[in-house]
């Protein structure tokens, strides 16, 4: 199973949505607090959109089709939750119709973050 997801991760890091291009521009090489960022990063048995281990965040860039996988995404932000991870939900259209708001609420999320 690690292989699998290990697989698609990667396969999801050669096709980003336009959303996820423009945020990775900003959360790359350090730019959000000296902080690194991964993205499509395996974490068990999902993937992570965008992660930063040494504050315990989460960032997820959800376009449409999650407004029907609610349940779903429920159960993989509690997954995370109970594994000592915040997540940070934002859909494709506010990345790019605020993204110094988004920003500023990951730079707020990992300041408030204490490191594990």
């Amino acid at each position: 199973m690690a292989a699998k997801i290990t697989s698609i991760a990667k396969a999801l890091r050669k096709r980003p949505t336009e959303a996820e291009k423009l945020l990775w521009k900003h959360l790359r090489l350090k730019q959000v607090e000296g902080l690194k960022f991964r993205r499509q990063t395996p974490i068990d048995n999902y993937i992570a959109d965008f992660v930063c281990f040494d504050k315990r965040l989460i960032i997820e860039v959800d376009g449409g089709q999650h407004a029907i996988e609610k349940n779903k995404d429920n159960k993989r932000d509690g997954h995370f939750i109970k594994n000592g991870f915040r997540v940070l939900r934002f859909w494709n259209n506010d990345v790019f119709e605020n993204l110094e708001g988004i920003l500023l609420m990951i730079r707020e999320a990992v300041r408030d973050s204490p490191s594990p």
